[in-house]
């Protein structure tokens, strides 16, 4: 990727907060971007999840990466403050929006494993799809007439996996196949307009929460494994930060619009590494374990 390639360009990183959202903000921001950083989490009042990461420190590090990071809280669940946020945008960017990214979840407590979905709560299930499926759509109906103005964009929704295979999960099958197909019908409705619409997904992600579900720091991760085996092929959420920053600078990245992407695919498309020179490739390692 040429250096600060992205200076000039305006991002939207939704769900910024933390965990992939943080590392493609940050990596938007070393590329040279402005940055909204958006979510639930503010100094002095998190959201009910109870993380103590904000939007604030996020837009901090995009700003000492390179970039210029805005914090902005808004629930993306609500219209009106979806509503709201885009017009302050296009106020203060004089219509301009380079690119946005869903990267919504909030499912993190509300997904139940090795249970069959009509054990599960229902009301869980339907909040799950409220928060990660219904917020990417309030959003896009609203981001997407400023890029359509110009005919020129960039529409990237975060998922998991790159396929419509089951996830174990029904109602986080059902989020992350449909984040999928958003990118996909997105990317059709477009295409007259010149925007890019895709999807793009992390390999095993070593989060702030999933170090410490594992009881360990950046520095002594590889312990987690002794836990999850698959931990051991995980990847910092900078690399799917470097994968998004690098299809962001392509000029040429029209013509992968309305595919479903990867940080590993993408790491060999564009050659770049993880925090620590590392190259993960999630689907590699899934398909030797899954055989």
């Amino acid at each position: 990727m040429k250096e600060k390639a992205l200076v000039g360009k305006v991002a939207v990183v939704v769900g910024g907060t933390r965990g992939a959202g943080r590392g493609i903000a940050v990596q938007l921001g070393v590329a040279g971007a402005t940055v909204y950083v958006t979510g639930r989490s503010v100094r002095g009042s998190t959201s009910n999840l109870g993380r103590p990461e904000t939007i604030e420190e996020t837009a901090e590090q995009v700003t000492a990466a390179g970039g210029i990071g805005i914090p902005v809280r808004v629930d993306h669940t609500i219209e009106v403050e979806v509503a709201a946020f885009f017009a302050k945008v296009n106020g203060e960017q004089g219509g301009q929006l380079d690119i946005l990214v869903n990267d919504i979840w909030g499912g993190e407590k509300l997904s139940v494993w090795g249970k069959p979905f009509w054990e599960q709560s229902l009301s869980d299930g339907l909040l799950m799809q409220q928060r990660a499926i219904h917020s990417h759509l309030i959003t896009s109906h609203y981001a997407t007439p400023l890029m359509v103005a110009r005919k020129q964009g960039l529409i990237i929704e975060v998922t998991d996996g790159v396929d419509y295979s089951y996830r174990g999960n029904l109602y986080y099958s059902l989020v992350k196949i449909s984040t999928i197909h958003l990118a996909e019908a997105m990317a059709a409705d477009l295409r007259a307009f010149g925007i890019t619409a895709v999807s793009v997904t992390p390999g095993f992600l070593r989060s702030e929460e999933m170090l410490e579900h594992f009881g360990v720091t950046e520095d002594n991760w590889r312990d987690g494994a002794l836990k999850e085996p698959h931990f051991i092929a995980s990847e910092t959420p900078t690399f799917v930060g470097r994968a998004i920053a690098a299809f962001a600078s392509d000029p040429n990245k029209f013509a992968q619009t309305g595919k479903a992407l990867s940080s590993w695919g993408l790491s060999r498309e564009y050659d770049f590494t993880d925090a620590d020179g590392s190259r993960p490739h999630w689907g590699d390692f899934y398909a030797v374990c899954d055989k």
